[in-house]
């Protein structure tokens, strides 16, 4: 898999021997704002957001609709550019980055878990998957990732028949199956009863605990927020906790 003609390469670069002693967080916002313009109105998003998380934590993200919490998951995501202040990922800058560099972010080490449309509709649980380690460049077993999320019966499924919990463990089990080091979800138990939201709570877990992978959900579920390692509250654009 390719970008601006080279190869797509994680940021996350293992240490070499007798250099493990620094342990990068793996996403820091450094006094980050984001201020949105529409002709002379301007919307700001993040006030000098200050965030931290570290590798392998399942952080929950709360805060009233409008506090800036998708926002911070798309910069976090690489899909927008803060307006000031730092966004980092492990020991790297994404303001910094090149296109290529970017690329290689957003195919091989972040994924993104959304309250609905995660999938391809037309296309299989199984194929998803597939298609999803195609365009991260990796080798990996899509029927493997969905077994371990409880999905080996869906998987010659379309996405769009399976129920809405069904779905958000596909897309989870795609994450799995690209080894995604960042996971964001948002409102990824939004639209789901208790029951399916409970699933979707333990393949999360299982993302961290399994797969090694760092989770970021920002949700208003105060169940999702007791599963959590660690709550994060917002307010108007900041982190106050």
């Amino acid at each position: 898999m390719t970008a601006a003609g080279g190869e797509l390469e994680s940021l996350y670069v293992e240490p070499e021997p007798g250099h493990e002693e620094i342990e990068w967080p793996a996403l820091q916002m450094l006094d980050v704002f984001k201020i949105f313009r529409s002709g002379p109105v301007e919307t700001v998003a993040l006030r000098g957001l200050e965030l931290r998380v570290d590798r392998g934590e399942l952080v929950a993200v709360l805060g009233p609709s409008g506090c800036g919490k998708s926002t911070m998951l798309s910069l976090a995501a690489a899909l927008d550019q803060p307006s000031a202040g730092e966004v980092r990922v492990g020991d790297r800058t994404l303001g910094r980055l090149d296109q290529a560099a970017l690329a290689g972010y957003r195919a091989c080490d972040v994924a993104l878990v959304f309250q609905s449309d995660n999938l391809w509709s037309w296309l299989t649980a199984r194929q998803n998957v597939e298609l999803s380690l195609a365009l991260a460049g990796r080798s990996g077993s899509a029927q493997d990732a969905l077994d371990a999320f409880g999905l080996r019966h869906r998987a010659g499924q379309r996405a769009g028949s399976l129920s809405g919990g069904e779905q958000q463990r596909v897309a989870i089990a795609a994450a799995a199956a690209r080894h995604a080091r960042l996971v964001l979800a948002d409102e990824p138990t939004g639209e789901l009863d208790a029951s399916n939201e409970q699933l979707v709570i333990s393949a999360l877990r299982e993302l961290r605990d399994s797969f090694g992978s760092t989770v970021v959900v920002v949700t208003h579920s105060a169940i999702v927020a007791q599963a959590a390692d660690r709550v994060i509250e917002m307010r108007d654009g900041r982190a106050v906790t």
